[in-house]
């Protein structure tokens, strides 16, 4: 496989509101998932490294967002993992509100990868992300990770179910199997990744009033 620019992938700033964002930043692919999709792994397998991105098992350094250089000003940004029943109300509403202000009015955003186990797909809580996200316009990669727990004709039934639920709601949407362990879908991946932060213009979300839903397990 040839290189590509996330083998570069380093860690850049870590964010708990918007005035931690990157100033300069031409460009970023948001990573989002539960806290068991595997979101960690993938980001790992896609630079080519084993510890750059890591799931905490305290629920309290999860609700900050992460944010990794490609070069060029661009950059690959992991989401907090949601799912955790334990973080106190008061710090689970901040996230919410400071997670759904991000996907919807962050211009810089080109798209989102939502990574859900290929097994459990489509939860309330990815739902509710593509709630916050699909109303921007901007293409969507839903990436259905541990895809080497099922047989190639359970994946492709597994990915053809979902398309069709989501594409109905979605402008742009990439429906990918994907293995941390096999690599499958990690080349496809890659291309989806790369053409959005090649591409010319960052579209913007106008509607003047953010969606502050909770995320309720």
């Amino acid at each position: 496989m040839a290189l590509n620019r996330f083998q570069g992938l380093s860690f850049f700033t870590t964010a708990n509101g918007a005035q931690g964002f990157p100033i300069h930043s031409q460009g970023e692919v948001a990573f989002a998932g539960r806290s068991n999709a595997g979101k960690s792994s993938a980001i790992n397998t896609i630079a080519n490294r084993t510890r750059l991105a890591f799931t905490s098992k305290t629920p309290g350094r999860t609700q900050h967002i992460n944010f990794f250089t490609a070069g060029k000003d661009q950059y690959l940004v992991d989401l907090p993992g949601y799912g955790f029943a334990g973080v106190p109300i008061h710090v689970r509403r901040h996230w919410e509100n400071f997670l759904s202000s991000y996907l919807q009015n962050r211009e810089e955003l080109k798209g989102m990868a939502l990574l859900m186990d290929i097994r459990h797909p489509l939860t309330p809580l990815d739902q509710l992300m593509l709630d916050w996200f699909l109303p921007s316009g901007r293409p969507v990669l839903l990436m259905l990770t541990k895809s080497d727990k099922l047989s190639r004709s359970q994946r492709l039934n597994a990915a053809r179910k979902v398309r069709a639920e989501i594409a109905p709601r979605a402008s742009d949407l990439t429906v990918i199997p994907f293995s941390s362990v096999s690599r499958e879908g990690l080349e496809e991946t890659i291309a989806v990744l790369e053409g959005w932060l090649d591409s010319a213009d960052v579209p913007s979300y106008t509607d003047e009033k953010t969606q502050e839903t909770p995320l309720n397990e």
